[in-house]
């Protein structure tokens, strides 16, 4: 597994209701910075949509240059499942990551990856979080690698 770089960029979406976007990135984030991390870059995405949608919207975000700049990428999704990954933007941020040669590592409330589709990602970790003080401890884990 490759360390976690000291900067990162935190592309989450919502994980339900009552737990958006932001709320996600910030928990993981405060985790983060509580463990003596500089304060992270948030990028917040809605629930997936196309791919067409998924690409204008990072590209918009200006995602790829974020995450050059940031060394690495966590991506925070509700669910990480095989059926869904084909134009989701947790697979554009992982192929993004890859291509890129930036390492990209995963928080989430339900994971029914195998290795195989992981690897696939080239996911460096994937960390299960459902609330948010889960999220800010995945964020205090991220911080430990």
């Amino acid at each position: 597994m490759t360390p976690m770089p000291q900067r990162m960029l935190i592309a989450s979406q919502p994980f339900g209701p009552r737990l958006g976007a932001e709320r996600v990135a910030r928990a993981i984030a405060a985790g983060f910075e509580q463990a003596g991390r500089p304060r992270a870059d948030l990028l917040t995405l809605p629930a997936d949509s196309g791919p067409e949608d998924v690409r204008e919207q990072l590209d918009a975000a200006g995602f790829d240059a974020r995450m050059r700049q940031a060394r690495a990428v966590v991506i925070a999704c509700a669910r990480l499942h095989e059926r869904a990954l084909a134009g989701s933007a947790a697979f554009e941020i992982a192929t993004r990551a890859r291509q890129g040669g930036v390492p990209a590592y995963a928080v989430t409330a339900e994971n029914a990856l195998d290795a195989f589709d992981a690897r696939i990602l080239d996911l460096q970790l994937i960390l299960q979080a459902r609330g948010a003080s889960t999220l800010a401890g995945a964020g205090r884990r991220l911080a430990q690698l």
